[in-house]
């Protein structure tokens, strides 16, 4: 399945989408939340779409798409995960994942507009591919991390870069700004992707590409990355792990490139579909 939220920005509403088409299901009487996952609601969906096929109410093409998953107790982000990134960046490749946390108050549907902070010169953008994780995980083993996952979607790892590399703490302060965040347009669930693997994801700014990259060059995989990240913390239902992003940042151009206002982001990742930001000037409306 592909799940969908749709409707204004914290009254969003459950649907599907199916063969292109949007549909609407909230009487199916759930929104994705952590309970939604907690409860095996994925296969009650499943089955009453089954049960209502043919009657369920399509959705208008200009609907506008939140974030797939209801607010996420966890956005979790792993920073350095492709070696091409990482030697743009003048980064070596790390021994172990790094790990960062983006604020649930970036989180955004996935056409909406991407806002600079106030005082940001390095507004940079990060196509990647996210993991939603399906059901509680503490100390999970790798080879069982697989029956962990509800699904993927297509995340854009907004960055201050210099909010994150030149003010001394954590990376957070650069990641966590609103509207950093977009994800989507739809959960699709395991059985709707091929080899997560071999995944094409790429972005392009105002037309012009920038980053065109594939999941198989990332350095630590999926399962790894749960199994891991598991050891430090419980991973709830509805969490978010965010799994790196390929060359082509901002950043890594000499000069470096980065966002300003009137720029469009346009990015995508095979069987994700796409996301389009449009970058506006705090306060711009």
């Amino acid at each position: 399945m592909k799940l969908i939220r749709y409707g204004q920005p914290g009254q969003e509403k459950p649907g599907i989408l199916l063969h292109d088409q949007r549909y609407d299901v909230s009487a199916f009487g759930q929104d994705y939340t952590e309970d939604f996952f907690a409860t095996n609601g994925l296969q009650r969906l499943a089955e009453f779409v089954q049960a209502n096929a043919g009657a369920l109410p399509p959705l208008a093409a200009d609907e506008r798409l939140g974030p797939p998953v209801a607010r996420p107790s966890k956005i979790l982000c792993i920073g350095l995960n492709y070696a091409d990134h990482a030697r743009e960046t003048g980064a070596t490749p790390p021994p172990e994942p790094v790990l960062f946390m983006k604020s649930t108050t970036a989180y955004v549907g996935p056409n909406d507009d991407l806002v600079i902070p106030k005082n940001s010169t390095k507004t940079d953008w990060e196509v990647e591919l996210a993991v939603v994780i399906g059901k509680l995980a503490s100390y999970v083993e790798e080879a069982d991390a697989q029956a962990y996952i509800a699904g993927y979607t297509l995340h854009n790892d907004v960055s201050e870069r210099e909010f994150q590399l030149e003010r001394s703490g954590t990376w957070d302060k650069g990641k966590g700004c609103d509207t950093f965040a977009p994800v989507g347009p739809f959960l699709a669930t395991p059985d709707e992707i091929g080899d997560v693997n071999n995944l094409r994801l790429w972005l392009t700014v105002n037309g012009q590409p920038m980053q065109d990259g594939t999941t198989a060059n990332l350095i630590f995989k999926i399962p790894f990355l749960i199994s891991y990240l598991s050891q430090f913390m419980t991973l709830l239902p509805g969490d978010i792990i965010s799994t790196g992003t390929p060359a082509g940042v901002g950043l890594g151009f000499k000069p470096p490139v980065y966002l300003k206002p009137g720029d469009v982001v346009e990015l995508g990742i095979d069987g994700l579909g796409t996301s389009r930001q449009v970058v506006k000037a705090y306060g711009q409306n």
